[in-house]
This record gives structure tokens, sequence and C-alpha cells, in this order.
């Protein structure tokens, strides 16, 4: 079977032939028939197994008639690297199509992004927390919406982006096809899955362990030596493209800093980078130019990058579920990779049940001539954060008295205020209240960080630590 099979139009076969696609994956070939049906499709596939392409096909083959420089495709996305890379596969699958998208996410200026969708986009790929924005600024119109898709369900669902998806819900057309993405399936996103497919055809593409074209070893090691050991097995490991996980932003930062000090062409990325800096990193990693990717858990979903031949989990992550995003970054499209991962006594637990889903036991390895025995130093002086320097409190000068001269009699307050100081101005402008309706307002009524960029809400990124239930990409 070949994608001439879907009878897709000659425009869009263009860009399928362009981007080298030749036979197409069992997600793609189950999936793509009943979504140029108009069925509603709710789909069960892990990372890596082609379902972009599953439903960006049927999509752009959709849009090809009827109105333009409408909203008529949307596509939600946990993050901002994620919505990027689904972007850029209807940017090369519909090249020719002249159907004209846009990605919609926090971290970056509002008013760019008003100012396209003033211009008119047939599909927008968003996260959950701007679009929110552009809604309830009416800056973004899904009346005319035809195709809605979630991708990554689980993934919004673990960072806590449900309530704003049934928000959004709102704003859409009760009548449209409805497409629903999934690594796994929780509780919580198959009672979502009820509520908004209507008779969906269920794809499912193998177990939701992980892909069986990766190669699986732990490396149990103390957590002092894990540096040590990650140092030694990159120079006697064959590598191509190495992505590494940690558990903090601060850890990604200082592995990183110290690949770089040992001549490795590496790279982080966390969520205290700015947009620009994240996606310099990305493009980085793809064309080459870094060999290793320091990331957290943010980066899980939303690197596509077929070469990874390596995936290090220097902290095991905290869920299976979350362990099978990660290494499926590697072996990707049938090819094949290596999933290594650091483990401590700690974390036992979490490796039997991983070795469950899995359904067999993981082998362990040590590194022959490592020093295992190493003592841990008195603290932790790798990743201690350096001290910040005490901020000097100013206290208000007090006359001297009795110290054997003679004071000046303290004079009477004048009845006649005089101009205000300096300190007075600004406490009166401190205590100015905010509009009820102001965008910061809102922000923190619900929990989030904000600050303002050209009258804008603009969200801090906190996808990069798991399980914060934060909500803004």
């Amino acid at each position: 079977m070949n994608f001439s099979s879907f009878k897709l139009h000659p425009q869009i076969m263009a860009g399928v032939e362009a981007a080298g696609y030749k036979t197409p994956t069992p997600i793609q070939k189950q999936a793509i028939p009943p979504v140029m049906e108009g069925q509603d499709v709710m789909g069960l596939a892990q990372t890596g197994t082609g379902k972009t392409a599953a439903f960006v096909l049927p999509i752009l083959e959709r849009l090809l008639t009827g109105p333009r420089s409408k909203v008529r495709a949307l596509i939600i996305a946990p993050t901002r690297e994620l919505a990027e890379q689904i972007n850029d596969s209807i940017v090369d699958l519909g090249r020719q199509t002249k159907l004209r998208s846009m990605t919609v996410y926090g971290g970056v200026g509002i008013n760019p992004q008003i100012q396209k969708l003033r211009t008119g986009v047939e599909i927008i790929v968003a996260c959950p927390g701007r679009l929110l924005d552009h809604l309830k600024q009416r800056t973004a119109d899904l009346a005319h919406l035809e195709v809605l898709v979630l991708d990554e369900a689980d993934r919004m669902f673990d960072m806590g982006f449900l309530p704003d998806i049934r928000r959004i819900l709102k704003y859409v057309p009760v009548k449209r096809q409805t497409l629903l993405f999934s690594a796994t399936m929780p509780d919580d996103i198959r009672h979502l899955a009820h509520e908004i497919l209507h008779k969906p055809v269920t794809v499912q593409v193998g177990m939701t362990a992980p892909v069986n074209t990766v190669s699986h070893a732990l490396y149990p090691v103390e957590q002092h030596l894990k540096t040590g050991l990650l140092m030694e097995l990159l120079r006697h490991t064959n590598t191509e493209s190495v992505l590494i996980f940690t558990r903090t932003k601060h850890r990604a930062k200082r592995i990183g800093q110290q690949l770089e000090k040992a001549g490795y062409k590496a790279a982080s990325l966390q969520g205290n980078l700015s947009q620009n800096r994240r996606q310099e990193a990305l493009d980085g990693f793809r064309d080459g130019s870094y060999q290793i990717l320091v990331a957290t858990d943010i980066a899980a979903r939303g690197i596509d990058v077929s070469s990874i031949s390596h995936v290090i989990n220097y902290d095991i992550p905290d869920t299976v579920d979350a362990y099978t995003h990660r290494i499926g970054r590697t072996g990707r499209a049938a090819k094949t990779g290596d999933a290594f991962t650091f483990v401590t006594h700690e974390d036992e637990p979490l490796v039997r049940s991983i070795e469950r889903v899995l359904g067999d036991k993981i082998e362990r390895r040590t590194l022959k001539d490592f020093d295992y025995k190493k003592a841990a130093p008195a603290r932790d002086a790798e990743f201690a954060r350096p001290p910040r320097e005490p901020q000097r409190r100013r206290v208000p000068a007090r006359p001297e008295q009795g110290r054997g001269h003679a004071t000046t009699p303290a004079r009477p307050k004048s009845h006649h205020a005089g101009p205000a100081k300096t300190g007075e101005r600004g406490a009166t402008a401190s205590s100015h209240r905010a509009h009820p309706s102001s965008p910061a307002k809102a922000g923190a009524s619900r929990g989030t960080s904000t600050h303002q960029t050209y009258g804008s809400r603009v969200h801090k990124d906190s996808a990069s630590r798991p399980g914060s239930g934060s909500r803004r990409p």
C-alpha cells in the first residue's frame, strides 16, 4: 500500500512526495480513510508513529475546497514545540495548496498573532492558554470551524489543561468533526472523548508500551555519580544525536554547560529560556549543530528529529507514561534506538512498573573501570545554586542622643503639608488599584504568573516541570 491509495489531491500528493513519504505507517493506514470520510476518530498511538500526517493530510484535502481566510481547522497541542512541529508538517505537506496556517502560543508577543489572524488563515495550531486569550479578546473567530483536533490529549491532561479545553469547546460549533489522539488513555481523557466525539472510529496501533524498535538498559548508580557516569558513557558509546532528560530546569542547564566544557556540541532546552533561545536549541539539534540536547519533559512531545540514536534518562521520569513519551523520541519510524536510564535505589518501584508494561525485565548494565564506590561529597556542590547576595534594607537614620553632646530640640511638626517626597509619591502610586477586568488580575485569579506586553497577557512557560499542574505553555 502507498499514499496514492488514499486518492489525495495532486497538490497534496506533491507535498507527500517532496517530504519523502513512501509507505504509510500503521496509524496512517487506519486513521486517514475514516478522517477523510468525515467521521470522528479516537486514535491511540505512541509518539513517533506518524500520527501527525494521519490528521494533517485529510485536513488539507478537506480545506482545498470551500471558503478561504476563515479558521476552518483548529489543532490544539500541549507545548509550543509540538505546535511548531505540527505547523511545519502542514507547511511542508500543503506547500502547493496555498492554504495558510499559523501557530498560537504564549511566551511571545500577542500583537503579531493578532495581525496574522486579521489577514486570514484557514488552520490554527494552538496551545490552550494563548488561544483562550484570543477568544476572550475576540481576536480569533471559530464560528466557521469544521475540524477540531486534540493532539497528545493525555499530556494536556497531565499539564492541567483539561479545564481550558472545556472552555475552548464553548467557542466552537456543535456540528464539527473531532479527532482525538493520545499515546495513553487515562480515565479523564476517556470521559472527555465520550463527551466530545460522536460515534467515533477507534484506531489503536500497538499497546501503550514504548515502541519495540527501542532497546532499553538500566544503569544503577548513586545520585552523586550520575554526571561522571554520563561522561564515561558518552565516551564509550557510538552515538549520533543524543537527547538527555533531567527532572529540573536548573539541572538541565548545568549539565548542558558541563558537556560544553567537556568539548561536546551541546545545548539545553528548558522553560527558563526565551522562545527564541528554545527554538535556536531545537533547530541546532535538528540540523546537527548540536549533537547533544539536555531537556526537561517540556521537550518530550515537541522534538521531531528522526536521527536521534540515544535517549538518556539522567533522572527517571515520574510515571510509566512519561517514560513512554520520553523514549518515543528515539526508534522513530521503524528505526532502531537506545534508551539508557540512570536509576537509584529509590527508583526501583517505578522500574518494576515499567518492566510490567514492557512485559520483560530490563537489562542492568555497569561500566567497566568506572568508580562506583566514590563517596558522596559533604554537600551538593555540583548542582547547588549560587548564593544570592543579601539585600540591604534601608533603615531611617535616628537622631543620636545622650552621647555627651548637646542636641538640637526637635522642631514641632508644621500644620502645612509641603511637597510630597519621592517615597511618598511611590507609596501613593503603588496604592492605585488595577481595573477589575485587567489581564493581570484575570491571570492571578487562575493562579498563573502574568506580565504585560503591549496590553496583552503573556504567560511564563511552566511546562518544564512535569506534574506541576501549571497550564500555560
